[in-house]
């Protein structure tokens, strides 16, 4: 079976704030990628949306390739990003209030394409984001840098303060693998309001 791992240094690592115009997030919009308020009539072009943006490595660990809960006729193509999704869910991401747990920002689902970005010496690459063949082999690792679409929390409406991280990949279970535990990171993260400071990321239940 496949065993997915987030890396939490990763995470950690190149955890940022940004602030973007809608305009600029058109393609994120339509993959509901923003937080309820950037869809209300009242929202403009104009208006600045701020986004905690971080960067994401899962390892498969396991003994067998991870594959796309989807058969492949049932792909979806993102015109917008030019590529196909092959997950409804691959990763979900929430941002919690550090005292009570309660989630202050609307995780979303991030359902990506998956494919072999780097591997282990002696495994070889055998999934590229494509039509035919997504998925991510043993000693495989997919990679998703901080700077690309929806790869954020909008916290736009989040005050400054002491929050949790929340990563979680493969989050509904819904393809088998031999560890369910690993499968969440958690980071302290300290937010003024207009930067954040990212602690302690590490694999938690």
């Amino acid at each position: 079976l496949p065993d997915l791992v987030p890396d939490p240094n990763y995470v950690q690592a190149s955890t940022y704030v940004q602030r973007a115009h809608l305009y600029s997030l058109r393609c994120a919009a339509e993959e509901k990628c923003l937080a309820s308020t950037a869809y209300t009539p009242e929202a403009t072009d104009y208006d600045v949306r701020v986004l905690l943006r971080f960067p994401q490595r899962v390892k498969n660990q396991g003994t067998a390739d991870f594959l796309p809960s989807r058969p492949r006729h049932s792909w979806e193509w993102h015109s917008c990003h030019q590529h196909y999704h092959s997950m409804d869910e691959f990763s979900h991401y929430d941002l919690l209030d550090a005292t009570t747990g309660r989630k202050v920002a609307e995780g979303h689902k991030a359902s990506f394409c998956l494919e072999d970005t780097t591997c282990d010496f002696g495994n070889l690459k055998r999934y590229a984001c494509t039509s035919h063949t997504q998925g991510l082999s043993p000693g495989c690792y997919d990679t998703y840098n901080a700077d690309i679409d929806c790869q954020w929390i909008d916290i736009t409406d989040v005050q400054p303060g002491n929050y949790v991280l929340k990563v979680q990949v493969n989050p509904k279970y819904i393809v088998l693998e031999s560890d369910f535990t690993n499968n969440v990171v958690r980071c302290n993260i300290h937010y003024t309001g207009r930067y954040v400071a990212t602690t302690n990321c590490k694999i938690s239940q």
